[in-house]
């Protein structure tokens, strides 16, 4: 299977189109679909194909496709199984100073180390400190769009709440939101495979990537000459320690954290409001009980998953479920299709609010992963969408969507809403 460079649109906005398989959709096309952005509005046909197929699918660059969860989460927490090589898998061409990605792409002992360090900054007392500021934030963003009566969700929430928070949690300063998520832009759409990116975008990923240097350089340099209770501060002291972080490695870090930061969670947020929009049942349940919301979180990274793939290579012969890979096989994990995986959830098309809420015994979702790669921001992903739930629920705006499906960007790997008008009634 090869993947050609996609000249697909993006859905038009006013473009009602729901994209069904045929009945004779062969696991080969389902394959080539998920990678196409004019599916990205409704992918989960096609991983329901695949996982019918069997745990393991063809899929492109000479990768297995890994599509159910029992598989997914045996290899995420498998240490056999590195994720060091995505660089050379998507970007075989890059010599990696156009992809800042720190530990995401590292394994221990550096993996260790460099996570070690920034751990402190996400610990969940740190974050739990941050619940009266992520609630005034959100609570603003909600009454400020109510107060409109019709907008662009995605500008006016899903973009600056986690922007907003994780610029904050790191120290950039507010007068620069705009430049750091200008320049987030090109990263995000730059981690899709070479393959499917024109010559303009990979330009960008690189202009981006030097800008953030830039940027983050200067940044360093006067929280050295005025240190300040953020991350910047402690990396910037870490490094100059010189035995636990060089410059180079703190310069990615800053730039990774704050991309991952914010960017899948708009994304999370983005398909939030879509969903609950389309679901007016688990809307309706929510603002019945404001305290649903933060065991709705966790179905709705299961539901909404940001990140829909990522990928590992086998470092030795290893056995997967009674599946062989030999020293070098790598694999794409398809996390959104795994938590749709009907062998661990009931009925798992349907949104369900209170499907963790009930204490029973609901298999963890893998939206932040498994093993030592575990998303480092989850409890800040969790702080920010409980509180945007509850605000939502206790002002209970009625969302009336004034398209759908809404357009979608072209990324594949941070993938997501790219405009959400909505009419909004108090």
């Amino acid at each position: 299977m090869d993947i050609g460079t996609d000249t697909s649109p993006v859905l038009a906005a006013g473009t009602a189109t729901a994209l069904t398989p045929p009945a004779d959709l062969t696991v080969d096309q389902a394959a080539l679909n998920i990678f196409d952005p004019a599916w990205h509005h409704d992918t989960f046909p096609n991983y329901q194909v695949l996982r019918e197929a069997g745990p393991f699918a063809p899929g492109p660059l000479g990768l297995r496709l890994v599509t159910r969860y029992r598989e997914v989460e045996a290899i995420l927490q498998d240490s056999a199984w590195s994720h060091a090589e995505e660089g050379e898998i998507m970007h075989p061409d890059s010599d990696g100073s156009d992809l800042p990605t720190s530990f995401l792409w590292m394994e221990p002992p550096d993996h260790t180390r460099i996570r070690r360090l920034v751990g402190k900054a996400f610990s969940a007392r740190r974050i739990e400190g941050l619940r009266a500021r992520v609630t005034e934030v959100a609570g603003g963003l909600v009454d400020a769009a109510i107060a409109a009566g019709e907008a662009d969700l995605v500008e006016a929430i899903a973009y600056p709440l986690p922007l907003t928070m994780i610029a904050e949690l790191m120290g950039v300063p507010a007068a620069d939101h705009a430049a750091v998520r200008s320049m987030s832009f090109g990263l995000a759409r730059g981690l899709d495979p070479d393959i499917l990116l024109s010559q303009a975008e990979i330009d960008l990923r690189r202009d981006s990537a030097a800008a953030f240097r830039e940027y983050f350089t200067d940044l360093v340099a006067r929280r050295r000459a005025d240190p300040a209770d953020d991350l910047v501060s402690a990396l910037a002291l870490a490094e100059a320690e010189g035995d636990r972080l060089t410059s180079d490695e703190m310069l990615a870090t800053l730039v990774v954290l704050l991309v991952a930061g914010h960017e899948t969670t708009v994304s999370l947020i983005s398909s939030t409001f879509l969903m609950l929009m389309r679901n007016p049942d688990q809307y309706a349940a929510l603002r019945a009980d404001p305290d649903l919301a933060a065991p709705a979180v966790d179905e709705l990274m299961r539901y909404c998953t940001p990140s829909h793939l990522t990928t590992r290579v086998a470092t030795r012969d290893v056995e997967v479920l009674g599946e062989r890979f030999t020293a070098g096989d790598g694999v794409i994990i398809l996390l959104a299709s795994a938590n749709r995986d009907a062998e661990l959830y009931a009925d798992p098309e349907r949104l369900d609010l209170a499907r963790y809420a009930g204490g029973g015994a609901v298999p963890r979702h893998l939206a932040f992963g498994r093993g030592h790669h575990y998303c480092i921001g989850a409890p800040m992903v969790r702080l920010e969408m409980e509180l945007l739930l509850r605000t939502l629920a206790l002002r209970a705006p009625r969302l009336t969507p004034l398209v759908d499906p809404p357009p979608y960007r072209p990324n594949l790997v941070v993938r997501g809403i790219a405009e959400l008008p909505v009419r909004i009634d108090s």
